[in-house]
């Protein structure tokens, strides 16, 4: 039986261990969820018995498919201050795994999407399993990515984060590893004795080289049409530069962009050219908070979640839906300070 706080957090050993436990929504991060796993973090920060924090599922399928979207779009057609208290909340644990004290492993074997990679991908020694798949595909309910996503997929070789990032492409374990989103491939299989040799105090990152298999990466082969596709100044261009190749994979990448919500396009596009200027992850959560709290008062965001989560019927209508007229001036104000800025 699933834990009622969708999440369990106890001592084995050497290891503060949390696992994600509310497999019946994917492991979706709840206000609940987040503050137990702050609080434990804060227990054990100064527990000299502990020498690591290790994050994993009890759900083979999903590691985390992220944040808590039904309450989101209840908040956008509501009250959005408690999307927006969930978002405080969320950012708070990102940046928490990021600058812990002591390592943290995060274990993500099955789905790791958007607030999934938020608390998997930002942790010290980051370990994905076989059936790993992880994505940022936000711009399909008509949001950008946040849990700075954007200063991960930045990261990635060549344009491929920008592929990643307007696609909502899932990545499997191997170039997962190749796109700077992981350290370490490890059989599924070998995850229980992994934790076990944690437990016995090993240390992080020798235990996870012990279990890693050579990656095999695949991506390397599409950075040739990515490269030359998403070297463009807005997302217009991009759009007619896959048009002109050849390449299926282009195609359908094309296809992908053609149906997400051009407002969310616009602002991921200039999320990922602002992202390399930021000094660090606290300055790129201040960043999405300001993005995501404005979207919450565009109409994209109760209706992507709408189409997608409630009615399921795939067919959003996005207000502008013709990408040609979503201006630099209508992007650029959803990076304008708020009033209450995060302050992490």
């Amino acid at each position: 039986m699933a834990h009622p706080d969708g999440v369990v957090c106890r001592r084995d050993g050497a290891v503060g261990h949390i696992t994600l436990d509310r497999p019946a929504s994917r492991n979706a991060l709840d206000l609940t969820m987040i503050r137990r796993m702050l609080d434990a973090l804060a227990r054990w920060e100064h527990d000299t018995g502990i020498g690591a924090v290790a994050i994993d599922s009890s759900d083979e399928r999903t590691f985390c498919a992220g944040g808590d979207i039904v309450a989101v779009h209840e908040a956008a057609r509501g009250d959005p201050e408690h999307a927006r208290l969930l978002w405080r909340e969320e950012y708070r644990l990102d940046a928490r795994i990021a600058h812990y004290p002591k390592p943290v492993v995060t274990l993500m074997d099955g789905l790791a999407l958007g607030g999934g990679m938020g608390i998997g991908c930002h942790a010290s020694v980051r370990v994905v399993g076989d059936r790993a798949a992880l994505a940022m595909p936000e711009v399909a309910i008509g949001l950008a990515p946040d849990v700075a996503g954007t200063l991960l997929l930045s990261r990635a070789p060549g344009r491929i984060g920008t592929h990643l990032a307007l696609t909502g492409r899932r990545v499997g374990p191997h170039d997962a590893v190749y796109c700077g989103l992981a350290d370490h491939v490890v059989p599924s299989s070998s995850l229980p004795s992994l934790v076990a040799d944690l437990v016995a105090g090993a240390t992080p990152d020798a235990v996870a080289a012990k279990y890693a298999v050579e990656p095999r990466f695949t991506m390397p082969t599409q950075r040739v049409w990515v490269d030359a596709c998403y070297d463009a100044a807005d997302v217009k261009t991009i759009m007619r530069n896959l048009a002109r190749r050849t390449e299926p994979e282009a195609a359908d990448a094309l296809d992908t962009i053609a149906s997400g919500a051009p407002t969310a396009l616009a602002v991921t596009r200039r999320a990922l050219e602002i992202a390399p200027t930021h000094t660090g992850i606290d300055q790129c959560l201040r960043q999405d908070y300001r993005v995501c709290s404005r979207f919450l008062r565009h109409p994209d965001l109760a209706e992507g979640i709408r189409a997608a989560v409630i009615d399921k019927d795939r067919t959003p209508r996005w207000n502008p839906a013709d990408p040609t007229t979503v201006t630099d001036t209508d992007v650029e104000r959803f990076f304008k300070p708020l009033d209450d800025d995060l302050v992490l």
